[in-house]
């Protein structure tokens, strides 16, 4: 069987380059954000090429579902799936998710925030994607009673090897060190919305040191801001760090 590893990631944090690093190696196959169709097709937002994304991906949850639990692409022993965890809307169900095993990648809330709202003026607690990481966490507690590993970008950034070891330890794989540095450029698996986005990580040969921001979260946003610091709390909690 295939490791079929489910990465739930907020927005504006690290998890295309983090894709980018595990799909470096040659037993994994990634798959960019499988349910952002889905989302689009839901929501109606207006994001960049969204009717392009639509037509190019599949837009049913249901077959998504299917494919992600399903044999690994290419044979691959390791099935790397990049989510965006706000893509996992309420209607969606989630007894498929049992079948995946997860890892949580979480970014301050006052960076993520105040970086979000560059592209998203007004963001609810939703977009952040921290209730539904909140939610699967406690979801995989439940049913596993063990905890999912959680990872901080930051401390990715500041010691790429020792984090990424981490983390394979964390999922029962050995570390490979072609996942600290990968070719420049686009890949085949990148979603179509590439062209839109990844510019930055088309140009990146490996992580980029951590830089610290000191922009503060405008004030209207207090109250998302409060909620997202309490969710946050929950998963860093669990943290996983460097030994």
């Amino acid at each position: 069987m295939p490791l079929r590893l489910a990465v739930w990631s907020g927005p504006r944090n690290i998890s295309t380059a983090l894709m980018r690093s595990w799909g470096n190696r040659a037993d994994t196959f990634v798959v960019d954000e499988p349910l952002y169709a889905h989302y689009l097709k839901v929501t109606g937002l207006p994001h960049p090429g969204v009717d392009e994304i639509i037509e190019h991906h599949e837009a049913d949850w249901q077959k998504v579902a299917a494919w992600l639990t399903g044999p690994a692409p290419q044979g691959r022993a390791i099935f790397y799936q990049k989510h965006m965890a706000h893509h996992l809307l309420p209607e969606i169900e989630r007894d498929w998710l049992s079948n995946l095993t997860h890892v949580f990648l979480i970014r301050d809330p006052k960076e993520m925030l105040t970086s979000l709202i560059k592209v998203l003026p007004e963001p609810r607690v939703e977009d952040t994607g921290l209730p539904q990481q909140v939610e699967l966490l406690e979801r995989v507690q439940r049913e596993t009673g063990s905890t999912p590993p959680v990872f901080d970008s930051k401390d990715i950034l500041d010691a790429p090897g020792p984090m990424l070891r981490a983390m394979c330890a964390a999922v029962g794989v050995p570390f490979d060190d072609a996942m600290l540095n990968w070719p420049r450029g686009p890949r085949p698996t990148d979603g179509i919305w590439a062209k839109h986005w990844y510019a930055e990580v088309e140009k990146s040969t490996g992580f980029k040191p951590f830089k610290p921001k000191d922009e503060p979260v405008p004030n209207r946003l207090n109250p998302v801001y409060e909620q997202c610091v309490e969710l946050y709390d929950v998963l860093n909690a669990h943290r996983v760090t460097a030994s």
